[in-house]
Formats: C-alpha cells, sequence, structure tokens
C-alpha cells in the first residue's frame, strides 16, 4: 500500500482509503455479512481511512463499521465520520449544523462506532441557517472534550472554507472528484457551491490540507461493468443521480467508453486507470472507495503498484478535456 503524508494530519493516510456508504445497505451491492471480513481484509491490506456518515442507512453504516472494527481493528485505523445531515421518521433529511444537533450526532456516532473519538470529523454539507461561529464553538468544545481529533468539511464553497480557517483549524476536505466531474455544478440533482478541480485543490495544496475526493468511479459509470440503462434496482441510492440515467448518461457514458478504450489500449482495467489519475495528483490524500467483494478491494489496491506516465496522462487529458466544467 501506498501512503500519503500532509502537515495537517498527523499520521500517514493509505493512497486507498474505503467509503462505508453501501454498508448501510441503500445500493444495490451493499455487502451484508460480508462486512468484517472485507473490513479486515482491507485493514491487512494497509488501508487505514474508512469513511462513513449517519446518513448512510440511517445509521446502519456507523453501527455495521463499529461491530467489524472490534477486536482491536480500531487502534489500527483512522474513521472519518460525519455531521450535519439529519432525518426525521420518515427519512426526510435535513442540513442541520446547529450546536444541540452536533452535540446529539457525535454522542450518536460514538455510540453506533462502539468507539471513544473519531478521528476526522467532517461537517457533510453546509447549513446556510447556522451561522458558522456557532457550529465552530461546537467543534470547538467536542474537540476538547476528546471526541474528535480533526476536522474536515465536505462539499464546502471554498470562501467558506476561508472563514471557518479564521476561527478553527482545518485539516481536511471533501469533495465529487472523478474524471468525468471535475469542476462539475451538481451531486444528485444538488447544487455545488465549489469548483474541485479549480478551487479546491488549490486551497488544500496551500494549506496543507487532507483531501479526500468522493465518488472516484461516478458511482460505477467508471467501472467498465456499466451499461446505457438497467445498472440498477429500483430500491437503488443511484437512480437518485440524473446523470445515471435519461438523456444526461449519454454524455457521460460515452465519456467513459472513450477512457475505456484508452485503458485497453494501455493494458489496465477502467477503474485502474480511474484510480491512478486521480492517485497521481499532489493533491489528492486518500481516495474513497467503496467496495462489495475482497476482489473489488484487491483490484483497487492493485492500482497502485502502477504509473501512468506523462504521456498517457496527456493523453487522457485530450479524452476528458470535453468534461473539465460540466
Amino acid at each position: 500500500m501506498l501512503y500519503k503524508k500532509v502537515a495537517k494530519i498527523e499520521e500517514k493516510i493509505s493512497a486507498i482509503g474505503m467509503g462505508c456508504w453501501n454498508f448501510g445497505g441503500q445500493w444495490d451491492n451493499a455487502v451484508g455479512d460480508n462486512t468484517t471480513k472485507i473490513v479486515h481484509a482491507a485493514i491487512d491490506k494497509g488501508i487505514n481511512l474508512f469513511d462513513v456518515a449517519p446518513v448512510y442507512g440511517f445509521g446502519k453504516a456507523e453501527e455495521i463499521l463499529g461491530r467489524a472494527l472490534k477486536g482491536g481493528m480500531r487502534s489500527k485505523v483512522l474513521i472519518a465520520s460525519k455531521c450535519g445531515l439529519v432525518w426525521n421518521d420518515r427519512h426526510v433529511v435535513s442540513n442541520n449544523l446547529k450546536p444541540e444537533s452536533i452535540l446529539n450526532e457525535i454522542d450518536q456516532s460514538l455510540q453506533r462506532l462502539q468507539t471513544d473519538y473519531i478521528d476526522i470529523y467532517q461537517l457533510h454539507w453546509p447549513d446556510n441557517n447556522t451561522p458558522i461561529e456557532e457550529t465552530v464553538s461546537t467543534l470547538e468544545e467536542i474537540k476538547k472534550a476528546g471526541k474528535i481529533r480533526y476536522i474536515g468539511l465536505s462539499n464546502f464553497a471554498q470562501k467558506d472554507v476561508e472563514e471557518f480557517m479564521t476561527m478553527i483549524e482545518i485539516n481536511a476536505q471533501q469533495s465529487l472528484y472523478n474524471m468525468l466531474e471535475r469542476n462539475t455544478n451538481s451531486y444528485h440533482d444538488i447544487s455545488l457551491d465549489y469548483k474541485t478541480e479549480d478551487e479546491v485543490l488549490p486551497m488544500v495544496k496551500k494549506h496543507q490540507q487532507a483531501f479526500f475526493p468522493y465518488s472516484p468511479l461516478f458511482q460505477g459509470l467508471l467501472t467498465g461493468s456499466f451499461k446505457r440503462g438497467g445498472n440498477f434496482s429500483k430500491m437503488d441510492i443511484r437512480n437518485a443521480n440524473p446523470k445515471l440515467k435519461g438523456d444526461l448518461v449519454e454524455k457521460y457514458y460515452e465519456g467513459a467508453l472513450a477512457i475505456g478504450d484508452f485503458a485497453d489500449k494501455i493494458g489496465r482495467s477502467l477503474n485502474e486507470v480511474a484510480f491512478n489519475w486521480l492517485r497521481q495528483k499532489e493533491e489528492v490524500t486518500s481516495i474513497i472507495a467503496g467496495v462489495s467483494s475482497i476482489a473489488q478491494l484487491e483490484n483497487n489496491i492493485n492500482s497502485t503498484a502502477w504509473n501512468l506516465t506523462e504521456e498517457e496522462l496527456r493523453e487522457i487529458e485530450i479524452i476528458i478535456e470535453p468534461f473539465r466544467f460540466i
């Protein structure tokens, strides 16, 4: 396993992390009873970052990860969880970064994860109805209490990141980033107030923060197994992504095919090329990658065993240039 180091995080972090959204059962390829085996295999192979959130499966993903890390595994990993998305009895989700909500969320997450602390506590999405000062005060409180170690911001406009940094240390950022979503305007029909490649990457580099790109394989589009239609059951949460169905999917699908042709030419798989394109960027610390089997896990890790050449990177740039701003 390759590891990366940034000034804002004490530990070295595995270049491939594990995203735990599918632990919550909202994806067709939920891991179910195999979760503990996959988590243990990931740790054995050197992965030390596990990214989860309360809203993933409405608490289920955190619970499953917590059980998988029992028996001495907890000390070997960095848990990156989140706050700021809460839900009611009907599972209607809303943004909430008010002090009382964060205080409630952190204690619930610690209980579900069966741990005394969360390594990297990330604000999942902005809450424009809560003053930043109130959120910062609460983060300071739970950090002083030893419940969190580092603070991260996910999906935040960089002007807001700068405001946060005047009040509290920000150690990490997380945003949507892959070969076909470089400076995109939306995610699951949610407007994004940042441009990852043009704004977030320069910011994390300047301030030596960790950066965790999520959706590195475009929710399956860059795996090589994606079809023009019929990829998900009606229950899969990816149905809420308009880029993966209807008229929008065609443009992205053609882009994935072009990258796949390039991958075939160099004798690599599409997902390995997608991972390497991200990993070889200086600003990218750890790629948040979900898996549903040990075979997928091994395939992800194998992508760290080779590098794209400068010539290959230039060829890729030509292929994906049309997707720089869509």
